[in-house]
């Protein structure tokens, strides 16, 4: 899926290809809190770092968080976390580690992004006090990090018929999409004539 993305006031504005781009995984570590959760939570989502495209390049700023860990050693995390220099906007997370991926941040993204079915809340051990986890019945929920990633949620929780967000962005319907779309269809034809029959 393309996505557009901005920063508030302009001065950056970017565009990437995104696998994975329903927003459905919240972050409530203290970082992710501080730099872009104001509701308590930051949601990152998968792209394909070799289509990143910037404009406003200048604007950018890069934060390295501290990180402390149990035996009081700080280091640096390696993640860089960009943003812009003129108004503050998060604007994505980048990892040498994972050098071919991007992690933009939901909130920056201006394209309409599909609607998760479900949510994952992960890092609840770092969660503040005063946020309340809010979601839908059956949420998974991870004191840690979940067993699984971005991509292979995605994979399990591919839906065949598109979102209106989906849509409205353009994208095409696949075979799968028009056959399910037609079966559905065909289905509500014959419930409707047996309860013709019926009556």
């Amino acid at each position: 899926m393309h996505l557009e993305g901005s920063c508030h006031c302009g001065s950056v504005r970017f565009s990437v290809e995104s696998a994975e781009p329903i927003p459905f995984m919240r972050c409530y570590c203290s970082i992710c809190r501080k730099t872009a959760g104001t509701s308590g939570y930051a949601i990152n989502l998968g792209a394909d770092n070799r289509t990143l495209k910037v404009t406003g390049k200048r604007h950018l700023r890069v934060y390295k968080a501290k990180i402390q860990e149990a035996d009081g050693h700080v280091r640096h995390s390696s993640g860089q976390r960009h943003f812009c220099g003129v108004c503050g906007t998060a604007l994505w997370l980048w990892d040498p580690s994972w050098p071919e991926l991007v992690h933009p941040h939901a909130s920056a993204i201006d394209t309409p992004l599909p609607t998760p079915p479900s949510s994952v809340h992960m890092l609840l051990n770092s969660k503040a006090p005063w946020v309340q986890v809010e979601g839908r019945k059956g949420d998974q929920r991870f004191d840690e990090y979940p067993d699984f990633s971005l991509k292979e949620w995605h994979e399990k929780h591919q839906r065949a018929a598109p979102t209106k967000s989906a849509k409205a962005a353009g994208e095409p319907v696949t075979t799968n999409q028009a056959k399910d779309k037609k079966d559905a269809k065909a289905s509500k034809v014959t419930k409707k004539t047996r309860k013709t029959k019926a009556s």
